[in-house]
C-alpha cells in the first residue's frame, strides 16, 4: 500500500518540557530547533493507524528564558551538547486506542543512549487550511528518567528525575 508523506510545519509545532526544581517548583523549557516527518496508509487523513514518525532535535537550540541555566544544560553536567548535538525519536508502532487517541511507542536517543519510550497521542483533526493544503494536527505527551539517558547532574532534591515531555505538532499532507 502506498504511504501519504507528511511535512512537519515547524512555524505551527513545539518541542516542550517541564521538570521539577527543589522538589517545590516546575521549570519549563522547549527546544527552538527541530524537524520530523510522517507517513501515513490513509491518504485522507483521518486514521493514522499504523504510521510512521521520526524526529530530531537540535539540543543547543534549548530554552528556558534563563541564558546561564540553558548554557549549563548544554554542558557535560546534562545533554553535552558538543558530544551529542542531537536527539532523536524513530518510532516502531502507531496505535490507534480509540477515538482520536493513540499510543506511540519508539526509540528515543539522547546522549546516545537509546531507549523505548510510549506517547499518549491526540489527533486534534485533519483539515484543509485557506490555501487548500491538508493538515493534520496531534499532541504527543510522555515521561522519562532523565537519569536513564545518563543525565545524572544533582540529587532528586535539586532536579527531579522525571521528565514530561509535550510535543505539539502540525503536518502538510505533501504534494
Amino acid at each position: 500500500m502506498a504511504q501519504t508523506k507528511w511535512t512537519l510545519d515547524k512555524s505551527h509545532s513545539s518541542v516542550k518540557f517541564e521538570i521539577t526544581h527543589l522538589v517545590i517548583s516546575d521549570v519549563e523549557g522547549s527546544f527552538k530547533m527541530f524537524d520530523g516527518s510522517l507517513e501515513s496508509a490513509d491518504a485522507t487523513g483521518a486514521d493514522f493507524s499504523n504510521a510512521k514518525t521520526n524526529f530530531t532535535v537540535d539540543v543547543k537550540s534549548v530554552n528556558t528564558e534563563d541564558e546561564k541555566r540553558d548554557a549549563h544544560l548544554q554542558s557535560d553536567d546534562f545533554f553535552s551538547t558538543e558530544k551529542f548535538p542531537k536527539m532523536s525519536f524513530v518510532s516502531t508502532s502507531f496505535k490507534k486506542v480509540k477515538g482520536n487517541m493513540y499510543t506511540l511507542e519508539g526509540n528515543l536517543t539522547i546522549r546516545d543512549v537509546t531507549k523505548k519510550v510510549k506517547f499518549a497521542v491526540v489527533h486534534g483533526g485533519t483539515v484543509k487550511d485557506p490555501w487548500g493544503n491538508t493538515k493534520a494536527g496531534f499532541k504527543a505527551t510522555t515521561k522519562i528518567n532523565r537519569r536513564d539517558f545518563g543525565i545524572n547532574y544533582g540529587t532528586k532534591a535539586v532536579v527531579g528525575d522525571d521528565v514530561s515531555i509535550t510535543v505539539n505538532t502540525e503536518f502538510a499532507q505533501a504534494k
